[in-house]
């Protein structure tokens, strides 16, 4: 076992983990090393991403919100819920800020009294709009570090790996 020096070890000593022996090889080590990889990427992007965001004076949840409704219409708020990863407290909260900016609106369901839908007013469909591009772009060089075609290949991997770990049968 190799020595490692690092928060918590005097240089020359030997990790918690190598002590105890846990050190992870093979297909466990590759997975653990693949979820750190992806999880400091995913980061990265994010930070650069939120900081287009930023600009803007807006949470990333609310541009997130905004962007889902810009780009597939008015939704339930349970499935916009769904699309934005937020709990439903939370996406009644962010909806009743854009609410009162101006630019969302609540619409009633036809089918079920309960149900209500977000939809952009004018004045937000505007505004996304007219951010939009910029966005486009950052995200675009936060992401640039992979060629288009690695870019559709890491696509495809990561779909696949969401299935699966979602118990989603390909």
């Amino acid at each position: 076992m190799g020595h490692t020096s690092g928060p918590g070890t005097m240089r020359g000593e030997r990790s918690p983990a190598a002590r105890r022996g846990t050190e992870y090889a093979g297909d466990i080590g590759l997975a653990l090393r693949l979820w750190t990889v992806l999880s400091r990427a995913a980061t990265a992007v994010r930070r650069q991403t939120e900081k287009d965001i930023a600009r803007h004076e807006i949470s990333p949840t609310e541009f997130a919100i905004l962007e889902t409704l810009f780009h597939k219409g008015p939704l339930l708020l349970g499935e916009l819920q769904r699309k934005v990863l937020i709990s439903s407290g939370g996406i009644t909260y962010v909806v009743d800020r854009l609410e009162a900016a101006g630019l969302v609106e609540r619409r009633m369901c036809p089918n079920d009294r309960r149900a209500r839908y977000a939809a952009l007013t004018p004045e937000g469909e505007q505004w996304v709009e007219s951010i939009f591009p910029d966005h486009a772009h950052a995200v675009h060089a936060a992401v640039s570090g992979l060629s288009p075609e690695e870019q559709r290949t890491a696509l495809a991997l990561l779909r696949k790996l969401g299935r699966h770990a979602a118990g989603e049968t390909p």
